[in-house]
């Protein structure tokens, strides 16, 4: 007896695309969902990682760095870096992050998926003091 090799039909291969489609479009807007939250905690944890940074620059140096390049280039008498292992990361939307010196204190801050000033939710704004 020989065996007899059949394929698919085109129609049995459309039916298979068509819930292979389905099944994507409930799944994909869950997922898709995640990937920005998921851009928001890595923001929070850049900006935590920053944090340590900057710290460790006032207690080597007595006062806060003016600006994050402080962090990699040599400033100062008692510079004792570099405090980051590379260059500044920008947040997770490619920006670059913002930082404010202001006294006995500092402001890191992202401007979240817009990119601009206020918003809510994903456009949000991410401080860190």
């Amino acid at each position: 007896m020989k065996a007899v090799n059949r394929g698919f039909s085109l129609v049995e291969l459309l039916i298979v695309m068509v819930i292979i489609g389905l099944i994507a479009s409930l799944v994909g807007p869950a997922m898709f969902g995640k990937v920005d939250s998921s851009k928001v905690k890595t923001a929070q944890a850049q900006m935590q990682l920053l944090g340590a940074a900057i710290d460790t620059y006032r207690l080597d140096n007595n006062e806060f760095p003016e600006s994050l390049d402080n962090l990699i280039n040599k400033t100062g008498k008692y510079w004792d870096g570099p405090y980051l292992p590379t260059n500044v990361p920008n947040d997770p939307w490619e920006n670059p992050y913002f930082y404010e010196r202001t006294g006995s204190t500092y402001t890191l801050q992202s401007l979240g998926r817009d990119g601009k000033k206020g918003g809510d939710d994903l456009d949000g704004d991410i401080t860190y003091r």
